[in-house]
């Protein structure tokens, strides 16, 4: 088995194992005590914050452990904003970020705080300048991440901060993604990490509040972690984060080049290989391992079983492998194909033959996942001298059905015609349009109907 999401959780590092077996026996005693026990716990506990304040580039006082990620971000994005609170209460978010921030940024809007979204462009970058365009004299926080973790684009985050440090607003960075390969530069003011995106146990986040923010800790007051992160410090996971991300920064140089190779290789190859493929993401300024494509008329979720039935575990954006049915919120704010999208992230130590493998399996699975759909044939329009307008009906059917609908029938409407898809599916407002871009053809634009949407397709070849 290829496990191909390390994106979402990197295997367990051995050298996390061997650290966390060890602190077991160590690090199990309460190091507040002043007790021989706790002492030695408390040496653990510090020695811990000092490797992974290193490897961050912070002071050690500055760096607090939470109990996840998640928690760092909801911790940070609510302690800057309480902190700041005599400023006002907008904050200012990439349309990109990791569900933590938006869940967060939807918390203040909804005790009566504001919130801007700043768009990105179709490689999912924020512009510096819409970025600077977003702050206000109310603004109390800024968000944006270091590189994203579903398309894998790295952001400019040196630029923002300076942005940033000059309006007076505090820069919080969710580096979960990043930190495996190196510091985020710029003059950021609060940063978050996630131990198991670098090979680290579940469980272990780190909060870093710079000297002179301020910051306020919500929630009942604990003499833990400075008061930034209630209850009792997992001191072996701890331990296990910091060794591990110490051990990878080690390999960082020479995976990060051995690995973007591989993951040059699909982004090449996987075009060629599978017709109707949109590869995503900034092809330059991107993670080395992540690597993500939409295959067009493929239903993502049963593509995403097929592939792991043929030995690679892989991620998605595809509203079909969603419970809400809702393409991916990145995908969504970049305006790229989210039907049959598969994300790529290899661990470190990923062997050459398993990409080469994963080349050779995957024109046959979106092949065979299209003929299910009936799919087949539908890649060209051919011409026609029919009715000058068509309307297709896929009220009631998931993606990909009603682009392959569409795909169907344009060829059924002379040049200059129109084709207009009803659909009550939240995908189609995202495919329809990238469809046209990738098959040459003229979106129209939306138009309301008794139900759902009217998506209008003008024929151009």
């Amino acid at each position: 088995m290829s496990y191909f999401d390390a994106a979402s959780s990197a295997p367990l590092h051995p050298v996390a194992r061997q650290a966390l077996h060890a602190s077991l026996d160590e690090g199990w005693a309460d190091p507040a005590r002043l007790y021989r026990e706790g002492r030695r716990a408390r040496l653990l506990l510090d020695a811990a914050r000092e490797a992974a304040a290193d490897a961050v580039g912070c002071r050690p006082d500055e760096l607090v452990f939470t109990p996840s990620g998640t928690r760092a971000v909801h911790s940070g994005v609510a302690g800057a904003l309480a902190g700041r609170r005599r400023v006002g209460r907008h904050l200012v978010v990439s349309a990109v970020e990791h569900s933590s921030v938006l869940h967060s940024a939807a918390a203040l809007e909804a005790d009566g705080g504001s919130v801007t979204e700043v768009g990105v462009d179709r490689s999912g970058a924020v512009s510096p300048e819409a970025f600077t365009r977003a702050l206000r004299e109310d603004t109390a926080l800024a968000c944006l991440q270091s590189a994203n973790h579903e398309v894998g684009t790295v952001q400019p985050v040196a630029e923002v901060a300076a942005a940033c440090r000059a309006a007076g607003v505090p820069l919080l960075v969710d580096a979960a993604q990043s930190l495996a390969w190196g510091p985020v530069a710029g003059d950021w003011s609060l940063l978050t990490g996630s131990a198991h995106k670098w090979g680290g146990p579940a469980g272990v986040g780190l909060l870093v509040v710079r000297k002179g923010v301020r910051f306020a800790p919500q929630g009942p007051a604990d003499e833990r972690e400075s008061g930034r992160a209630a209850g009792f410090e997992n001191i072996p996971a701890v331990v296990a984060a910091a060794a591990s991300l110490r051990a990878v920064r080690a390999e960082a140089a020479a995976e990060d080049a051995r690995l973007r190779e591989l993951t040059e290789r699909i982004r090449a190859r996987v075009p060629g290989l599978v017709p109707d493929v949109e590869v995503v993401g900034d092809p330059v300024r991107r993670l080395p391992h992540v690597v993500t494509f939409s295959c067009l008329y493929v239903d993502g979720e049963t593509l995403l079983h097929e592939l792991d039935r043929a030995g690679f575990s892989v991620s998605s954006g595809s509203s079909c492998t969603s419970s809400t049915l809702t393409p991916s919120h990145v995908l969504k704010a970049m305006g790229v194909l989210s039907e049959g999208n598969v994300r790529v992230s290899l661990p470190f130590g990923t062997a050459e033959d398993d990409v080469e493998r994963f080349l050779e399996v995957l024109p046959g699975t979106v092949s065979a996942v299209r003929e299910r759909l009936g799919a087949s044939g539908v890649t060209a329009a051919a011409p026609a001298e029919g009715a000058a307008s068509l309307v297709v009906d896929s009220l009631g059917k998931r993606c990909p059905i009603p682009v392959i609908e569409l795909a169907k029938v344009i060829g059924d409407v002379p040049v200059g015609g129109t084709v207009t898809v009803l659909s009550d599916d939240e995908a189609a407002r995202l495919d329809i349009p990238a469809w046209c871009e990738m098959r040459g053809q003229e979106y129209v634009g939306e138009e309301p109907a008794e139900r759902g949407a009217a998506y209008v397709v003008r024929r151009l070849s």
